[in-house]
């Protein structure tokens, strides 16, 4: 028996079908079990990585503690398996052929014809097993991007197709696809799933279980159906309905048994599953009582007539876990903040939040809607959390209405600022300038000092702490003596405190109001809820009350 194991996790029908929340379920019965998991993301993107796509059409930009700009994914793999995921366990099709083809100017394929089949597909195998090995796993999920029929991921579909044959008893392949039930018609409809199935055969690749996606349970005939014409067994098909609460879903998939399925199918020994801290996870969910009415000002949400609120997704969830922790039911808001750019009647719909969030972004469009927001909530008090591009707003916030400074903003919106607030770093200038924009911000995990009875002091609950960056401004140490003198505290500083950090007010001035230059977002867990998130939710928590 081979140490490890493998399974690809394949879409069909259409995107957005949940392949990642599936593929992290998987990965938490698995470790349910006391097996080693790791997970894999492949974006079937000529980007190299996720730095240099919009946000609006791609999502949140999940960054890794060793510096990696990744799919959102990634942020679902270590939330459900409490997991750090690393740059080896992220690949696009722009990273893929860019190692190919620097091994073949380094003479390492030694004069052989190089061809995209192949050697594609190797690299691509070659980088699933060191991910692998890196991370000593017994279990390793692979999640091909795209759907099923798409050009762009067929080479990684060959990868798992050359896999299977050169380890059939290693590998296994997962489709996730949707059962539809036209309105008109009312039946849920298998067709789609059929056609998924079929063009997986024509890369060669089998399914061992489809995962039916719809929007209820799929019935015994419809199970039937899928087995006869896709070549799967009854018992292999896992019914994935629609639910309010992802979290859910590993449990869900219990039912039908499905990790038992897979170690069978695997020639894996492992213990009795045990989701009882995931259980308990979910009871506290379902045993909230007071809402908590909070509100995320951000820019990125509308696309065309729709909400795309995976934008901020890591924001999103950490707020709900630091609520649920706290006992209280949290109802998101998403709001525009281009609604404030030169709209201030609209503004005060802000004092019906128990608290806010400005979270990061870049450039100038609806960053004055976000001040006016930071504004409001500092004079009324209501709890803030400011994240990275709103903590930098926060303090343009601070010295324009406390000190004075009229002209206060960021170089980022306006170069030749009359006080450059916020100012581009050093090095990031240089790189600038040389039009070097992709994975070169300051990235991943970097230490901070905190100030000893500040209020993060208290809710970190030590003095150092490790966090997670994405920015290429930062505060301008040129104004740090003019705000401090004004009431601002500066709570948290790079080690050799030239960084400002994190910013606060006073608990005698205001309930809560902290900011980062950090994503706190990116390390928070369901089981462990992040101590700034729960800050914020504490403080608007009394908001209710009051």
């Amino acid at each position: 028996m081979s140490k490890r194991k493998y399974i690809f996790v394949i879409g069909g029908v259409m995107s957005g079908v949940g392949k990642g929340i599936a593929s992290a379920s998987i990965g938490k019965i698995l470790q349910a079990r006391g097996l080693a998991v790791t997970a894999v993301k492949i974006d079937p993107y000529i980007n190299v990585d996720a730095g240099t796509m919009n946000p609006i059409e791609h999502g949140e930009v999940y960054v890794t503690s060793d510096g990696d700009e990744t799919d959102q994914d990634i942020g679902n793999y270590e939330r459900f398996l409490n997991i750090d995921i690393h740059r080896d366990n992220y690949m696009t099709t722009g990273r893929v052929y860019r190692s190919v083809i620097e091994k073949e100017r380094n003479l390492e394929y030694e004069g052989k014809c190089v061809e995209v089949v192949p050697h594609i597909p190797m690299e691509v195998i070659r980088r699933i097993k060191n991910a692998a090995d890196k991370d000593d796993a017994d279990v390793t999920i692979i999640e091909v991007g795209g759907t099923v029929g798409e050009y762009q991921n067929i080479l990684f579909l060959e990868a798992a197709r050359m896999m299977k044959l050169n380890h059939p008893e290693d590998v296994l392949s997962v489709l996730v696809s949707y059962l539809p039930v036209p309105s008109k018609i009312g039946e849920m409809k298998t067709k789609p799933t059929q056609t998924a199935a079929k063009m997986l055969n024509s890369a060669g690749i089998q399914p061992d279980f489809i995962l039916c996606r719809a929007d209820q349970e799929i019935d015994d005939l419809r199970k039937e159906k899928i087995a006869m014409f896709c070549n799967v067994r009854k018992e292999e098909i896992i019914s994935a309905p629609d639910t309010d609460l992802v979290y859910e879903i590993p449990a869900n998939f219990e039912r039908d048994g499905l990790s038992e399925k897979i170690l069978k199918k695997l020639n894996l020994e492992a213990r009795a599953i045990d989701l009882s801290d995931w259980d308990n996870f979910i009871q506290k969910i379902k045993s909230t009582k007071d809402t908590l009415k909070i509100g995320i000002v951000g820019k990125y949400f509308e696309t065309g007539d729709f909400v795309l609120s995976d934008v901020y997704i890591s924001v999103i969830e950490s707020l709900k876990y630091a609520a649920w922790q706290s006992g209280v039911d949290p109802e998101i808001h998403w709001i525009n903040s281009d609604a404030y750019d030169g709209h201030s009647e609209k503004i005060d719909e802000l004092r019906d939040y128990h608290c806010l969030v400005v979270p990061g972004g870049f450039g100038s469009r609806g960053i004055e809607g976000k001040i006016a927001a930071i504004q409001y909530a500092r004079e009324n008090k209501i709890p803030f959390l400011g994240l990275c591009y709103g903590m930098q707003l926060a303090s343009i916030e601070f010295a324009r209405h406390i000190c004075g400074l009229g002209g206060a903003t960021t170089t980022e919106i306006r170069p030749e600022a009359e006080h450059p607030v916020i100012h581009i770093m050093s090095e990031q200038a240089e790189k600038l300038s040389k039009k070097q924009y992709g994975n070169t911000m300051r990235l991943g995990s970097y230490p901070c000092i905190l100030k000893s009875g500040s209020i993060v002091e208290r809710l970190y609950g030590k003095s150092e702490i490790v966090e997670r960056h994405r920015h290429r401004y930062e505060f301008n140490n040129d104004y740090r003596d003019l705000l401090e003198e004004a009431g601002l505290v500066v709570s948290g500083t790079s080690p050799d405190d030239q960084l400002v950090e994190i910013i606060e007010l006073p608990e005698d001035i205001h309930p809560f109001f902290v900011a980062t230059q950090f994503h706190p977002e990116f390390k928070s867990r369901p089981l462990q809820p992040h101590p700034l998130f729960i800050g914020l939710v504490e403080a608007g928590q009394k908001r209710i009350i009051n």
